[in-house]
C-alpha cells in the first residue's frame, strides 16, 4: 500500500502543480508506473475545475464560470498538456523531417502554428462548455460534476493509449519526458482503464447514449499512432499532450451533438 501511495503522489507531482506531502519519497519511483494513476489525476483536476465552475456560477454567472473552470484546469496542471499541444502544432507544422520536428518541439518558444492552435482550442472549449453545461445543470449538479471528471479522466486515458500501443521516438537524454518513454506494463494498462472509464460508466447508467464518445476517441488513438509513426516513428511527450487536448475537445463536441438531438 505504501508503494502505491508513493506512485500516486509521483503521478500527482509529475502531471499537476498540486503540492504533495514532503514526507512522501518518490525519488525511487519509475514514472512509467505513474501512468496507472494518470486518469485518476484527471479526475482530481476535473473536481477542482468543477468546484471553481460551481462557485463562479453563483457569484458571476455561467459565462464567467466557464472561463474560470478552464483557468483552474490550466493552473492546476501548469498548462502541462496545452504546452504539448502547442509544441506539437509548431513541430508538425514547421518541420518536414523527424529531426526538424523534434528540434522544433523541444524549443521552449511558441510559434505561429502553436499560437493559432491554442486560440482555436480554447475558443472551442469555451463555446462547447457554454452550450452543454446549462443542459446538464437542468438535470442536476451531480451530472455536471460527472461531466467534468469524465472529460478529464477519459482524455488522459486516450492519451495514455498512445504509450500503451506505440513506442517512444526520442533517443537523446534531453527529452522532457525521458522517464516515461517505455511501454507500460499490464498493471498500468488495467489501472488506467479502470480509472479512466469509471466516470463514463456511471454517467452512462443514466444516459447510455454517451458511450458513443468511445468511437471518435478510438479513431483519434488509431490516427494518432499512425501519424506519429509516419513522421517520428513513435511518440513524444508533446504528442501525448496534443492527443489529450484533442480528446477533451472531442468529448465536449460529442456531448454538444448528443444533447442537440435529445
Amino acid at each position: 500500500m505504501k508503494r502505491q501511495i508513493q506512485i500516486f503522489f509521483a503521478a500527482l507531482m509529475f502531471y499537476t502543480r498540486i503540492p504533495c506531502p514532503k514526507k512522501i519519497d518518490c525519488s525511487n519511483i519509475d514514472l512509467n508506473q505513474a501512468l496507472r494513476y494518470y486518469p485518476l489525476v484527471g479526475m482530481i483536476v476535473g473536481t477542482i475545475s468543477f468546484l471553481i465552475y460551481w462557485g463562479s456560477f453563483f457569484l458571476f454567472g455561467h459565462a464567467i464560470a466557464v472561463v474560470a473552470s478552464l483557468v483552474a484546469g490550466v493552473l492546476t496542471t501548469g498548462a502541462f498538456h496545452e504546452d504539448g499541444f502547442a509544441d506539437a502544432f509548431d513541430g508538425f507544422g514547421g518541420g518536414w523531417t523527424k529531426e526538424k520536428i523534434l528540434e522544433i518541439m523541444k524549443d521552449s518558444r511558441i510559434g505561429t502554428y502553436g499560437t493559432i492552435a491554442l486560440i482555436l482550442l480554447f475558443a472551442l472549449k469555451i463555446l462547447s462548455l457554454y452550450i452543454i453545461l446549462p443542459q446538464l445543470i437542468i438535470k442536476s449538479w451531480w451530472i455536471v460534476y460527472l461531466f467534468f471528471i469524465l472529460y478529464h479522466s477519459l482524455a488522459r486515458l486516450t492519451s495514455g493509449n498512445i504509450v500503451f500501443f506505440s513506442q517512444y521516438a526520442r533517443d537523446d537524454l534531453t527529452s522532457k519526458v525521458k522517464p516515461v518513454e517505455k511501454h507500460a506494463s499490464r498493471t498500468e494498462i488495467i489501472c488506467s482503464y479502470v480509472f479512466g472509464l469509471i466516470p463514463l460508466t456511471i454517467f452512462s447508467i443514466r444516459e447510455p447514449i454517451v458511450c458513443i464518445v468511445i468511437l471518435p476517441l478510438f479513431l483519434l488513438i488509431v490516427k494518432g499512432i499512425l501519424y506519429f509513426k509516419k513522421w517520428l516513428n513513435g511518440y513524444t511527450g508533446d504528442c501525448l499532450g496534443c492527443i489529450e487536448q484533442f480528446a477533451e475537445i472531442i468529448i465536449m463536441l460529442t456531448f454538444v451533438a448528443i444533447w442537440k438531438f435529445m
